[in-house]
């Protein structure tokens, strides 16, 4: 056995040998070079490259960053096409922005666009869009003179056969899009926003609030926008039993007319 020094480190040898360690080389072990460079592995299997499938633009910035030169509602859904604050856009078809005239004195906040608005690049076209449509003008609320979006403006689904199934965004693709619902607001200037549903009350409210306790009341924010809660008109089509769901177009009917009646104060 070789003899050691006084620390007993072998003779003749280096700290770094005596721990079998070359103090002039990189001691990680070289991978395999199938795994040296991803774009490399994804050229091979993909035929494309990583920067291939790096999206074009992202837009991002805090809830009170304002966009440049963006003073329309229409430019703003322009720039919102190449939106990447949240991986849904991945699997939607498009953006589906908001519509409605830029003086409108209420927004209508949804949860985010259906299958049907998904493919039709607009907002509420689908069957709760019909249900919702019916009943604002039952309610004598000119559909024309409203603005509707969405509280996240991808389509999030699972996909189940040839079917796509609606799935609940999460509160991280609602913060995410809470910047362009800010940005739809501060063109707008409404003096009044109806939260449709959960998600929408989150996103408007910032916190998670229980909608069948506060349904029909007008929360004021720190800065002064009243937010009227009620359903989803989607959960009137969810009701199966036919007296229940007449019941409920009810409530829903009488909601809208308060909001009206909000709309005039």
């Amino acid at each position: 056995m070789p003899a050691r020094g006084a620390h007993g480190q072998r003779a003749g040898l280096s700290p770094l040998s005596a721990r079998g360690l070359s103090p002039r080389r990189n001691h990680r072990r070289p991978r395999p070079f199938h795994c040296q460079n991803r774009q490399d592995r994804m050229m091979a299997t993909t035929g494309q490259t990583h920067e291939a499938k790096r999206p074009a633009r992202r837009i991002s910035g805090p809830s009170d960053e304002p966009l440049p030169d963006v003073t329309s509602i229409s430019e703003l859904r322009e720039v919102a096409k190449a939106c990447r604050r949240c991986p849904l856009w991945r699997d939607a078809t498009q953006t589906v922005f908001g519509e409605g005239p830029e003086g409108a004195k209420v927004i209508f906040v949804g949860e985010q666009p259906g299958d049907q608005e998904d493919l039709a690049g607009a907002p509420f076209v689908g069957p709760a869009g019909r249900v919702f449509d019916a009943i604002l003008d039952d309610a004598g609320v000119d559909r024309q003179k409203v603005y509707v979006t969405n509280a996240v403006k991808h389509f999030k689904f699972e996909p189940r056969g040839k079917r796509r199934i609606h799935s609940k965004p999460n509160a991280g693709e609602v913060q995410a899009c809470r910047w362009w619902l800010d940005q739809e607001f501060g063109l707008i200037k409404p003096n009044l926003a109806v939260a449709l549903g959960a998600t929408a009350a989150l996103s408007l409210l910032g916190k998670a609030v229980p909608v069948t306790k506060m349904r029909g009341q007008a929360i004021e924010r720190e800065d002064g926008m009243r937010v009227f809660i009620t359903i989803h008109p989607s959960f009137i089509l969810r009701i199966r039993d036919r007296a229940d769901k007449e019941a409920e177009r009810e409530r829903f009917l009488q909601d809208m007319k308060q909001v009206k009646r909000l709309m005039a104060a």
